[in-house]
């Protein structure tokens, strides 16, 4: 008999997408998602998600990834667009370009590539120079013909 408190901890858990691609699955080409996604076999060619992807340790993706948040303790090599954040976890290798606002690196995993976290939108926004801010060059000239 199912007690009243695990019929619902049910009902929420089916509203939520989930797919699995086990250990032994190899697949080339696109695969688009809503929702988690976990990947422990191989995969070339692009993932889409707005949920969170979650690379096992035993998986291998190349190819084009994006997603919400991007979890991996597999092996990736290519191009990694996270909204949220990406999470490389111990043992796992991210080889290539990412693009995110948020990264953490576990202590034991690798990274090697190039990281945009948005620095083109703060070099950007340089901020207005204030009317209380005067040029010290100019002051130190009108000071030097004061002394003259």
């Amino acid at each position: 008999m199912w007690a009243l408190g695990d019929k619902h901890a049910q009902d929420t858990n089916n509203n939520d997408n989930f797919t699995f691609l086990s250990k032994g699955v190899d697949f080339k080409g696109i695969l688009n998602f809503d929702g988690t996604i976990r990947i422990d076999g191989r995969v070339e060619g692009e993932v889409h998600t707005t949920g969170t992807l979650i690379i096992g340790e035993q998986a291998v993706i190349k190819g084009l990834l994006s997603a919400g948040t991007l979890m991996t303790s597999g092996k990736v090599t290519g191009t990694v667009t996270a909204t949220a954040k990406i999470q490389i976890l111990k043992p796992g290798i991210l080889i290539g370009d990412i693009r995110t606002p948020g990264i953490s690196i576990e202590d034991g995993a690798h990274f090697h590539g190039m990281c945009d976290m948005g620095d083109r939108k703060w070099a950007d926004d340089s901020p207005t120079p204030s009317k209380n801010v005067h040029d010290l060059a100019s002051h130190r000239a009108k000071a030097r013909a004061v002394d003259l």
